[in-house]
């Protein structure tokens, strides 16, 4: 019985541990998901402006 009892222990320890240990990839995959997110729309900002200068750019040109 005690050493059932030993091996349920290490196994619910094993466990714990983890579950430590996807909780903290879990948060660190939301950090990196968040600064992905961050990123693209930064780039899809700037693709937006660089696109209304082209346009501008475009407009002004001469028509021959």
């Amino acid at each position: 019985m005690d050493i059932e009892l030993a091996a349920l222990e290490e196994r619910v320890e094993s466990l714990i541990a983890q579950a430590r240990a996807l909780r903290e990839a879990n948060e660190a995959l939301r950090r990196e998901l968040a600064a992905a997110q961050e990123k693209n729309r930064d780039l899809a900002l700037r693709m937006s402006q660089a696109s209304s200068r082209l346009d501008t750019l475009i407009s002004r040109m001469p028509v021959e």
